[in-house]
Formats: structure tokens, sequence, C-alpha cells
């Protein structure tokens, strides 16, 4: 039996950033019951008002109620506060799924590169944080411009989706084609995030080089 259902709810916490506006913007049109999460409820409300002008049915309001009026919770707000809220809302968040597709990077002259994190990875502390979640990793390459400019009619590129909760992990491979010409594919347990985590400081690398807005494919799959 899917996870996913017609009435699945599905909540962005860190919604009006713009990874989390992009991705609650796709799988809102792909269907999706989307609930928009911030901090501050009135900028959610506010991110979700310009959505719905678009035709995207989104609701907007704070983190906590978004996580909790939801079945899935896509976690993207930044590193610096990604432990901070998991924290706060490990009881509201026990028992469903939590996809975190947050990217510990630093920046410095030299460009982009990986931070170290204790547990190992930013899913690794979501699964530490959270016992009673079902965490996933995923979404971690996909261009926030690709995914809010609606003049992109396909991103045409794989989510890597990662865990150690085989259900889960196809549900999440399911919520991916959700969005034109993404496909989801199974990239190992939760101990591989490091890599898949780290990887975006080499694709942000590429793309100020090339001015372009590249993602992953895998072949022969």
């Amino acid at each position: 039996m899917s996870l996913i259902t017609a009435d699945t709810v599905l909540a962005v916490l860190g919604g009006t950033g713009p990874q989390g506006r992009g991705l609650a913007r796709r799988l809102a049109a792909g269907g999706a019951k989307v609930v928009l999460g911030s901090r501050d409820a009135a900028r959610a409300e506010m991110v979700a008002k310009e959505m719905r002008e678009d035709g995207v049915r989104v609701v907007g309001i704070d983190n906590r109620a978004a996580a909790a009026a939801a079945d899935i919770v896509i976690v993207a707000v930044p590193w610096d506060g990604h432990a901070a809220l998991l924290t706060e809302l490990r009881p509201v968040l026990a028992g469903k799924i939590v996809i975190d597709c947050v990217n510990p990077l630093g920046f410095d002259k030299r460009g982009p590169y990986a931070l170290q994190v204790l547990e190992g990875s930013a899913a690794e502390q979501a699964k530490a944080l959270l016992p009673d979640s079902r965490v996933i990793g995923a979404f971690h390459h996909l261009s926030a411009v690709l995914l809010e400019d609606p003049t992109v009619e396909s991103l045409d590129t794989d989510v890597l989706v990662l865990g150690d909760d085989d259900e889960a992990v196809d549900a999440v491979i399911a919520l991916s084609a959700l969005i034109p010409g993404v496909r989801g594919v199974f990239g190992g347990r939760l101990r591989n995030a490091h890599q898949v985590e780290a990887l975006t400081a080499n694709l942000i690398a590429m793309n100020k080089r090339y001015k372009a807005h590249a993602g992953v494919r895998i072949t022969d799959v």
C-alpha cells in the first residue's frame, strides 16, 4: 500500500527560502496538498499568497503548525538552524516521514565547500535528533532557480533518495515524480548521505563557472 494518497499533506519547513519555495511550488503544481512553513507565519502566508496568484494552491503557516498538519515533512531550513528546529519539533514529527534536503556548506574566497558534521551528515543529524521519525535524505541537488521558474516545464534531473526505511524511500521516490522531468533513484543508506550533500558544493562551483543550473543524472538505471 502506498504511503502517498490523495489526502496526504506535505509540509515544507523553511518554505520561504529559495529551495523551500521552489519545492513547494513544484510539488503543489504536481497535485500534492502543500503547507508552507516558516518561523514567521505572516511571511509564510505572504509567499503562499503569491503562489496562489499563480494558480498554485498552497497554505502558509508557522513551522510548528505546518509540521503538525502534515503526513510528510520536507526540511529545507538553513544549516545553522537545522538542529535547533528539529529538536524543537521532535514530538510533532514523531511517526512521520521527514525528508531532509539540507546541505551543510561553507563559502570562502575559494568557493563552496562541505562542512564537517559530527553525526556525519545533516540527514544523519536529523535521524539522531528524531529517533521516532522516518528520516530520508533527498532533493539535495535541485536548482532553486529552475524550481521557481514557471517557464521551465521540465527539470530533467534525478533525485538521489537515501534512507534505511525501504517503504519511506519508495514513498519519496514516488513524491519526486510529481515534479516534471524528475526521477527519484535509491542512492544508498542514510550513512551515505554525506557525499550526496557534499556534492552540492561541486555543483555550485560548476554552475558558477559555466553559468548553468546543472543537476545529476544517473545512467543505466
